[in-house]
């Protein structure tokens, strides 16, 4: 019996490993790719032994690539730049504008409360060719084409209401009573929502409140 459980598990284990080398070696082939010249791509018949080079990332990083032909400019950098911009301040503006949001939803009962929430949602499901034209003539009115705020503001449309809808989730797993123990010494929402709320959400351990020896229904502090 162990000699059955273990050979199936060598036959397993080989199974698993020629299945990852083949789904792996197209990613391994491109990074072999990144220290070859232009002349050993495209090599035929292909092979694994050729000279290195660093030449390919001096370029990206110097935004300039020399070859026979002339010298090719390389916005690589910039690009990059730009797309850590963008994806940085869509997820900072959306964790500000969503968190809170999400804890009223959670917390509060408003009038078409869910109505609002599953309206940020839907567009979430538009698809992106519906709002692009629109958006593009829009924004060329008001001046915000080719700017880092109209990207931003267009990336809530995905970022905002994800956000929104997990985060709520958190909230909503929190007892209320422990909120309200908080309160009892006048502290308002904000400050319950900064102190207890957002702690108690956050996607980690829970914290263990701590609780004041003359007051039972206070707490003091989280850890």
């Amino acid at each position: 019996m162990t000699r059955e459980t273990s050979l199936g598990r060598l036959v397993r284990g080989t199974l698993l490993t020629i299945v990852g080398l083949f789904f792996l070696f197209p990613i391994f082939w491109v990074f072999l790719m990144s220290f070859q010249t232009n002349e050993t791509i495209l090599r035929i018949p292909p092979s694994l032994l050729f000279t290195p080079t660093l030449d390919n990332y001096v370029a990206l990083i110097s935004g300039k690539l020399e070859s026979q032909a002339g010298t090719l400019e390389i916005k690589f950098m910039n690009n990059l730049m730009n797309s850590v911009i963008l994806s940085v301040s869509s997820v900072l503006l959306s964790l500000i504008l969503g968190v809170p949001a999400a804890y009223a939803f959670a917390r509060f009962r408003f009038r078409l409360g869910e109505n609002i929430a599953f309206t940020l949602l839907s567009f979430r499901f538009a698809p992106p060719l519906l709002v692009l034209l629109p958006l593009l003539f829009y924004f060329q009115t008001i001046g915000l084409d080719n700017t880092y705020i109209g990207l931003i503001w267009v990336y809530q449309l995905i970022t905002l209401p994800l956000i929104l809808w997990i985060v709520r989730g958190y909230f909503e797993d929190i007892s209320e009573d422990i909120e309200h123990a908080y309160r009892v010494d006048g502290n308002g929402w904000f400050r319950t929502f900064i102190k207890v709320a957002v702690p108690l959400a956050r996607p980690a351990s829970p914290p263990r409140p701590c609780w004041h020896s003359s007051s039972p229904g206070t707490i003091l502090s989280s850890r």
